[in-house]
């Protein structure tokens, strides 16, 4: 019978949809979460216990009490242009309680860890698509930590046989077909709640640049449905459970979509016309960000299934209609 998960950073947006993912499949499971930008209500109550990755006696109770073989690591600040104007606290939050966690972690005989990092740690590209193989450059403090841990990872792989595995997101979006479950930001950031809110709202839309090598001159992404990372996430641990050792993978959809095609999409969803307005390029946006998820197929045999662009927007749709019912003041 397989061991419970401990899940940090459960109950913040991708976190909680992988825990709902472990609810549907009945595994046994717990969540650490400080609720500093998660939500308590996106984890069942039995399953969450409220305290920092740091707190060493806290998580150590934890292994005690529940034996994890694996833990899922979700807990970190995710803010691109926060890590710009205050480096010291995402470096002591992604990096420093990292390395807490994971010395307490294996001090309590966890095997295995399945990492949360990102496509922000290859920073601007050469290529596009982008695989495992492009170096990775980050340009923010953000996509540094994320970095620094996965090599610290693979330290620690090396020196005390801890498994691990880094999974890189691209542009996490959509929201669960069956559970509350939606994007609680503060500030909201990402494109898509952005859009559909301008949509329902009669409020313009911002739009960073229009004079990209794109071909209608605004930035192209990623955008893989948050329902396809609590995927791959659960394949990763299957494999780690079974004592493979996984390179680090790209996960994504393989396919972009435009700043103007996002816009179209949300207008057909909504059946409501979005307004923009256009304001100059922000310093450091790449003109395209595109995965090669090849090595997550061949590894995990993962594929993304529920993000293709009308599926993705009728699932930001239902969060942003579910964030709203619930009376979520973000």
């Amino acid at each position: 019978m397989s061991r419970p998960l401990l899940v940090t950073g459960g109950a913040g947006y991708v976190g909680s949809h992988f825990a709902a993912a472990l609810e549907d499949a009945g595994r046994d499971y717990v969540v650490i979460d400080s609720l500093e930008r998660g939500n308590a209500s996106f984890v069942p109550t039995a399953k969450l216990v409220v305290a920092d990755i740091s707190d060493r006696n806290t998580v150590a109770d934890l292994c005690r009490e529940y034996r994890p073989k694996i833990a899922v690591h979700f807990a970190a600040f995710a803010y691109v242009g926060e890590s710009m104007s205050d480096p010291a606290r995402y470096y002591e939050n992604n990096v420093t309680k990292s390395q807490a966690l994971f010395d307490t972690l294996r001090a309590n005989d966890v095997e295995g860890i399945v990492f949360s990092s990102s496509c922000a740690t290859y920073g601007i590209p050469d290529i596009s698509p982008i695989d495992e193989s492009a170096p990775q450059r980050p340009i923010s403090p953000y996509g540094e930590t994320k970095l620094i841990v996965e090599r610290l990872l693979a330290y620690y792989r090396t020196a005390y046989g801890l498994n691990s595995v880094a999974l890189r997101y691209f542009n996490a979006c959509g929201s669960s077909a069956t559970r509350p479950l939606y994007e609680r930001h503060d500030p909201e950031t990402h494109l898509i709640p952005l859009v559909i809110r301008a949509a329902l709202d009669g409020t313009p839309l911002r739009i960073f640049g229009n004079d990209y090598d794109t071909a209608d001159g605004t930035c192209v992404r990623d955008y893989i449905h948050v329902d396809d990372l609590a995927d791959a996430h659960m394949l990763a641990v299957t494999a780690i459970e079974h004592g493979r050792e996984l390179p680090s993978m790209n996960l994504g959809a393989g396919f972009g979509m435009s700043v103007l095609e996002v816009v179209a999409a949300a207008q057909y969803a909504t059946q409501s016309r979005v307004a923009v307005e256009q304001a100059p390029r922000r310093r450091g946006d790449p003109a395209a960000l595109i995965a090669s998820a090849a090595l997550a197929g061949r590894c995990l045999g993962w594929k993304a299934q529920r993000s293709d662009p009308r599926s993705i927007m009728q699932a930001a749709l239902l969060g942003e209609r579910r964030r709203r019912d619930f009376a979520d003041p973000q």
